[in-house]
């Protein structure tokens, strides 16, 4: 009984021994001004693995004897907050107790934030084939490079590494918002709630990533969850001259509430008659709610809904000769109608998104984050239908008449150009070549009164519409659901796992919107005489939008042309594993996924008879897996080498899945996933003065597939010349972009900041892809020699691959500032047009070479236009104010002080596309009749906004 006693006290006396050498760090941090506890403060030990956040009460605590001794340095981080270094000393057996820590709202983080809002509606709300890559403009991190690329750069469809977005995710909340129909986030369906976007999460590359495996071009996770909003309101009012005129936005967030309870709120308006480019309306309203129960300390239960309802006019590209007759800001789209501006192409969006979040702490180590997401709504793009006709009939035969030319001031044969197109010009010419020229001078407009003149004149008659408005409608009903695990396996060990399912239904179908004055519209194909013609087929069939419906007259409000769903489905298992040592961190991740579209069509297309359109297609499956790891090596505190590898195998879209779904269920002959390899390099440099960032990439896209939609005179292949509305599908392309980016910046005074950046790549084809084409104008599909086009060493379009910038800030401790950049951009090169590379280009009819063909100028024809380099110099600057509790201020931002012009991307015409008919139109004294279209960039533009924050 001694000896059991003694050895009892003998171990409780060694467990006393090693509880009194154990450290504690611990404190509690809280708002300077309202003295309120701060959640979620990141709480660090400098050049150690020992991290951790602060509760719902703002405490936090480390307990172990393996805390770094002697002199340390705690990091107090919070985004919007000054963040602190608190120098401390730590010694085995005492306890260090900082309470409170007072953290001060950091203005000039306010002011950055509110910057953003400056870009997102320019930027943002673009359409398809101009979209912007901004994954890194909605994040907090603070790298230079990318906040050049997202403030500066962003405004010349700059895209970091080349990548389309499409390469990138965006989640809200953990859920992905990219749309399966493309692979793209759409921005807008979250446009104007940027005062509750301002907790962002960004991972750059295959970085390591909380939610996703993610995608090579950066994942960005918006948090919009109530509790994690500051308590106070926002107002505030912007003006410019960019997308729109105006925007209103006012915000409140209570903060967690001693009950548990917590909710946000927002509502905004943005508004315009016309933005930089003429006729362009913008009227948008947001509204954001979220409700947040804290259950107990381990459960929370999440409720957030958005609405953004949306409605701007759309321009378009120009050719050189429109611009030099008009101005930059010209945009053909739009006419007078009752004295006031009408758009022809308004894109309007309403998506709202509703959310359940549930977070459960399992333990102090493990987190589950389960997530239900919900979308659904309209998307629809008009357009003017100059095809309508009326029924005849012709000893016994049914015909089609009626129907009008192209109405837009800028089609090609209202141009001084086609007036001039022969090589002596006659008297008559040179007087219609003025007359139009003048024309276009003075209007150039859409012409409204004579569109619903000609439909009274038909209606008159017992006739339908010759011209109405179609609206091509998508209307998306979207279900999510995943599942988050995060676990601490033990200090230095985190692992991610996900599983994530996702099931879309997508109505796709032409809506008509507006008769013009007219009393229907006939459903037939107006071109189906030549059709039939050429194939043979009666004009009463193949004419026909929908067999099962013949020669079918339409209200507004009704659905035709086309009508089918696409229904698709992705689950997707993703896992993570990141690994944390005093000199290396390293981590590895991979992901599996299963995806199935399947298209059901709706209406029986004439050219497409029975199964070929009705009904459903076969269903299109994939199985995909990507794998990626890394490592940063810390050479230092200050030196770190940084390197990320990934292989991933990606689904097609749904849009490059289908060759022509608006007409039939065929899939793309030779459909094959992506093959993505990615690799980069990263050298960073920290000091307190100085922050670098000095990066090398790759990115390999291997079996990407493309479908464009144009029309085209030269198609030789089918042995005549004939022209065609076609669908161009591209398969088994192969991707090579490589560079480097470096971002710089110091501190050179307390006050003054001095920062740079760049980005050098090459972004080209790799190989020569397959080309076909199809059209219910011929029997496809069409090929043409070898079936490829020659595309290798063409480089990418999307933007200039150059890219640089020196500037300076300066802050004072009034708080103001004001900084400016300038910013170099080169090599930004024309989307070409892959049927001119084709045997197409330089086979006759007959099926020989060209008799006349030259390689030397074929060479010169075929060249890839490169855009002309340009300066841009932007200023920025605002002042802050604290009247008692109230913060106020204002910021402005000036682009393009000098009022450079310049182009920002642009693309070759399809309608000529053969060595002579090429050769002729760009050999022409008076100028090209089909010359490329171009995208210019804005001139000096402004943005100013006011705001009180409480």
């Amino acid at each position: 009984m001694k000896q059991f006693i003694l050895t009892l006290w003998i171990g409780l006396l060694g467990t006393l021994s090693l509880v009194a050498q154990d450290t504690i760090v611990k404190g509690r941090i809280v708002d300077t001004n309202s003295s309120e506890p701060i959640p979620d403060v990141e709480i660090s030990i400098q050049s150690s693995n020992f991290s951790t956040e602060t509760s719902a009460e703002g405490t936090f605590g480390f307990t172990t004897s393996d805390l770094p001794q002697g002199e340390q340095v705690l990091l107090v981080v919070k985004p919007g907050y000054i963040s602190q270094r608190i120098p401390i000393i730590i010694q085995n057996g005492k306890t260090i107790n900082l309470d409170p820590i007072l953290l001060e709202v950091d203005l000039t983080e306010v002011e950055a934030q509110i910057g953003v809002i400056s870009l997102s509606d320019n930027e943002l709300d673009q359409d398809d084939g101009t979209s912007f890559n901004i994954s890194g403009l909605l994040q907090a991190s603070r790298d230079v490079f990318l906040n050049a690329a997202a403030f500066d750069f962003s405004a010349t469809f700059f895209r970091p590494r080349g990548l389309d977005n499409e390469n990138g995710k965006v989640l809200i909340n953990g859920i992905e918002m990219n749309k399966q129909y493309n692979g793209r986030p759409q921005w807008s369906n979250w446009g104007g709630l940027n005062d509750a976007q301002r907790n962002r999460e960004f991972s750059m590359g295959l970085s390591p990533n909380d939610y996703t495996f993610g995608g090579i071009a950066g994942t960005t996770n918006i948090v919009m969850r109530a509790s994690q909003y500051r308590e106070g309101g926002r107002i505030s009012y912007a003006m410019a001259n960019r997308s729109y005129t105006g925007r209103v936005m006012g915000s409140y967030n209570s903060g967690l509430l001693n009950n548990g309870w917590a909710y946000s709120v927002l509502v905004s308006r943005r508004f315009g008659n016309e933005g930089y480019i003429d006729g362009t309306l913008y009227d948008a309203n947001s509204i954001f709610a979220a409700v947040e129960k804290q259950l107990s300390d381990d459960h929370s239960l999440n409720f957030s809904g958005f609405y953004t309802p949306n409605r701007r006019g759309k321009s378009t590209a120009i050719t050189q000769e429109m611009k030099d007759l008009k101005d930059r800001r010209y945009n053909p789209n739009w006419g007078y109608q009752d004295g006031d501006k009408r758009n022809s192409r308004v894109r309007e969006i309403e998506e709202p998104v509703i959310m359940l979040n549930h977070y459960w702490n399992i333990s102090d180590k493990t987190t589950l984050n389960t997530n239900l997401g919900y979308q659904f709504g309209k998307m629809g793009n008009t357009r003017i239908d100059n095809g309508g006709t009326r029924l005849i009939n012709i000893d016994g035969e049914e015909a089609y008449i009626g129907g009008a030319r192209n109405p837009l001031g800028n089609y090609y044969q209202r141009l001084p150009s086609y007036f001039l197109q022969d090589d002596d010009p006659t008297t008559a010419d040179y007087r219609n070549a003025y007359l139009a020229e003048q024309e276009f001078i003075n209007d150039g407009q859409l012409d409204w009164e004579s569109l619903y003149r000609a439909n009274a004149i038909v209606r008159a008659e017992g006739g339908n519409s010759i011209y109405a408005i179609q609206k091509d409608r998508t209307d998306d009903t979207q279900f999510t659901v995943n599942s988050i695990l995060n676990t601490s396996f033990a200090e230095n060990i985190l692992f991610t796992g996900s599983i994530n399912y996702r099931n879309l239904k997508s109505e796709n179908f032409a809506e008509l919107k507006d008769l013009l004055g007219g009393t229907g519209y006939l459903d037939v194909d107006f071109f189906a005489g030549e059709e039939a013609q050429n194939q043979q087929i009666s004009v009463g069939d193949i004419a026909q939008s929908d067999l099962q419906n013949r020669n079918r007259i339409v209200k507004e409000g009704d659905r035709y042309k086309y009508n089918y769903d696409v229904n698709a489905d992705v689950l997707t298992g993703f896992a993570q594993a990141q690994f944390k040592y005093n000199k290396v961190d390293f981590y590895t991740g991979a992901e599996v996924s299963s995806t199935n579209y399947q298209r059901n069509g709706l209406y029986e297309n004439g050219n497409y008879p029975g199964s070929r359109s009705l009904g459903k297609s076969e269903k299109v499956s994939f199985t995909n897996f990507k794998v990626k790891g890394g490592a940063t090596y810390k050479v230092t505190g200050r030196h770190l080498v940084d390197f990320n590898a990934g292989y991933l195998t990606k689904a097609p879209s749904i849009r490059n899945t289908f060759s022509n779904a608006r007409q039939n269920n065929d899939v793309v002959i030779g459909l094959e996933d992506e093959k993505i390899t990615s690799a980069d390099l990263s050298y960073i440099f920290r000091s307190p003065i100085v922050k670098a960032r000095l990066t090398g990439f790759y990115a390999n896209i291997k079996d990407a597939t493309d479908i464009g939609f144009y029309f085209t005179e030269n198609l030789t292949g089918l042995g005549y010349d004939e022209g065609a509305f076609v669908q161009e599908v591209i398969t088994g392309a192969e991707k090579r972009h490589l560079g480097a980016e470096l971002g710089i910046e110091a501190q050179v005074t307390p006050t003054i900041k001095l920062k740079a950046a760049a980005s050098v790549g090459q972004y080209i084809y790799n190989n020569n892809p397959n080309l076909y084409l199809t059209s219910d104008d011929f029997e496809g599909p069409l090929t043409f020699g070898d079936g490829t086009t020659n595309l290798k060493n063409y480089h990418i379009a999307g933007g200039p691959e150059r890219a640089y910038q020196i500037g300076f800030e300066y802050r004072d401790p009034n708080f103001w500032w004001v900084g400016a950049t300038t910013n170099y951009f080169s090599n930004a090169y024309i989307d070409v047009n892959n049927l001119a590379r084709s045997a197409n280009f330089s086979t006759d009819f007959d099926g020989q070479p060209y008799s006349n063909y030259d390689p030397e100028v074929a060479k010169d024809l075929l060249k890839q236009e490169e855009f002309g380099d340009y300066f841009l110099v932007n200023a920025v600057g605002g002042k802050s104010w604290k009247i008692d509790d109230y913060y106020v201020g204002f910021f402005a931002v000036i682009n393009n002080i000098l009022n450079q012009e310049y182009v920002t991307g642009g693309f070759e015409q399809g309608r000529k596309t053969t060595y002579t008919d090429l050769q002729e139109d760009q050999s022409r004294a008076n100028g090209a009749i089909f010359g490329p279209r171009y995208f210019f960039g804005y001139g000096t533009s402004y943005y100013l906004n006011f705001y009180l924050r409480f």
